[in-house]
């Protein structure tokens, strides 16, 4: 049994190790690519690195994405520029295919996408999970722009929903992925939404899109004095880019009143800016960050909601205790969108995680876990 470390929740709270049979960090199943440094526990290798070392160690090569072979067979050191940090998850049985190599399926593939304030890594554990049950599926956990390891990869603006899902159908463009599942958490939900919207070929049909304790349209955040994210970046916007000590940041915040859960959170997103770890800066983006939340309120995808393409079926989340207020005009617009999109061909649903609150994937992640299971069953080794 090894040790696993939960991932933070995003803009919330940060969780106790707990015990698990899955498959450890630095497992030959999973892949970083992004900004390497070294107080990131997780494990950092460029694909081609990775091959040399399996070769070497005469495993079975189980990705095929970003390297490719000249017709020597050597592996291309040159791989093309970044567009997002990201993780690669696979499972066990999970089949090397060089992308001229057509007698081999395509892998089948899921992206995982965080909410404001968070990164890919909020869905390691549960992804680990997965790839422990679905060993023949592979996810891409993703740094989506202003967050995370792609805080440092300079995105033009605006900074929004849209352009935001954009950078993530280029990135799965250039990595010859066709993602047959989507699942998006708060602002990752409304993001998911609109990648289905702008793609013309990148995704396939059917897929399917999970939006996780989000709406299409209105953002009701916070409320009865729980800690809302707007006012949360503004705060962290005021402070000092460089601080000297996580300390200082955590007292700061409890001093305004936030919550001990979110001040504990948000200095993990402190990141030392020198060998002594005399000083600390933040690993995100806090103005970007800003523009996103502002997008996150503004975007109302109720029109593709109620109109989806044939083939595209949408299911909507609700968690039974979420700081995040559903009201009943959400929920009856959803249920109208269920009936039209049976009619034309489409597919709308809604489920209710019991017994957890925004943070779904790690207040009731058994619970989440069965519900989201339904879209890797077909696929299952």
């Amino acid at each position: 049994m090894s040790t696993v470390t939960s991932s933070s929740r995003g803009c919330g709270t940060s969780f106790p190790s707990k015990t698990s049979s899955l498959p450890a960090l630095n497992s030959p199943n999973f892949i970083r690519i992004g900004k390497n440094s070294q107080s990131d526990r997780w494990s950092s290798h460029r694909l081609s690195l990775v091959h040399e070392n399996r070769k070497a160690r005469g495993t079975t090569v189980r990705m095929a994405l970003v390297d490719e072979r000249q017709s020597t067979g050597q592996n291309v050191a040159h791989p093309p520029p970044q567009i997002l940090a990201y993780d690669l998850v696979q499972g066990d049985l999970v089949k090397w295919r060089w992308k001229e190599d057509k007698s081999v399926p395509d892998t089948p593939t899921a992206v995982l996408l965080h909410g404001i304030l968070g990164s890919g890594k909020n869905w390691g554990t549960f992804a680990r999970r997965l790839v422990h049950e679905f060993p023949t599926w592979q996810f891409l956990l993703v740094d989506l722009r202003c967050h995370g390891d792609s805080a440092s990869l300079k995105k033009r603006g605006p900074h929004s929903v849209v352009s935001t899902a954009s950078d993530v159908l280029k990135l799965v463009g250039q990595l010859r992925l066709t993602p047959r599942v989507l699942v998006g958490h708060s602002f990752g939900g409304k993001v998911v939404l609109s990648m289905v919207e702008q793609a013309a070929k990148p995704l396939p049909r059917p897929v399917r899109a999970w939006v996780l304790d989000a709406t299409p349209g209105k953002v009701r955040a916070g409320g009865d004095g729980e800690d809302h994210p707007r006012e949360l970046i503004s705060f962290l916007r005021q402070l000092p880019k460089v601080v000297s000590s996580k300390n200082e940041v955590y007292n700061a915040l409890m001093e305004e009143g936030f919550s001990n859960d979110v001040a504990q959170w948000v200095v993990t997103n402190l990141r030392s800016t020198g060998p002594s770890s005399s000083s600390f800066s933040w690993a995100f983006d806090l103005d970007g960050i800003a523009e996103l939340y502002q997008s996150y309120e503004d975007t109302n995808l109720w029109n593709f909601v109620e109109n989806l393409p044939r083939g595209v079926h949408v299911n909507f989340l609700k968690a039974e205790r979420s700081l995040h207020r559903w009201a009943l005009e959400d929920l009856q617009r959803i249920h109208a969108a269920e009936e039209l999109a049976s009619e034309e061909g489409g597919g709308v649903e809604m489920h209710v995680l019991e017994d957890a609150g925004h943070w779904v994937h790690t207040d009731n992640p058994d619970g989440l876990f069965r519900i989201l299971s339904s879209s890797f069953q077909v696929l299952r080794a």
